[in-house]
């Protein structure tokens, strides 16, 4: 395998980034700031954090008002009763057509059913 170059770039590798003229200067002037600061550089790197586990709080629980429902045994027994859903009962409507996919139509006469039938089919 060789390896290619473009204008001076390695295409493929891993190659160490080269340091700029200067940099021993800056790095003694970044060891003098660590010290006056009170950290030394030989250390900084070596030192650890330290895990702190986290600790849950303790769980609250409220006390929450608890309020009785209507009695049934009272005069008005039927007031949360359930309305009853309602139902045709005419004779008017002889049944429902299905036009397309879940679209139901009623059907009041025959004709109707038969136009609904041609719908469908073209």
């Amino acid at each position: 395998m060789s390896m290619h170059m473009i204008h001076g770039v390695q295409v493929h590798g891993k190659s160490k980034q080269k340091k700029k003229p200067g940099w021993q200067k800056a790095e003694q002037e970044y060891r003098a700031w660590l010290l006056k600061n009170g950290v030394n550089p030989d250390e900084k790197s070596k030192k650890k954090k330290e895990f702190v586990a986290y600790q849950t709080p303790k769980q609250v629980i409220r006390e929450t008002p608890r309020y009785s429902s209507l009695a049934t045994s009272s005069a008005r027994s039927d007031a949360c009763a359930k309305k009853e859903s309602p139902k045709y009962t005419g004779t008017k409507m002889l049944g429902i057509g299905q036009l397309h996919k879940s679209n139901a139509v009623p059907v009041f006469c025959d004709q109707d059913a038969i136009d609904i039938a041609k719908m469908r089919r073209g």
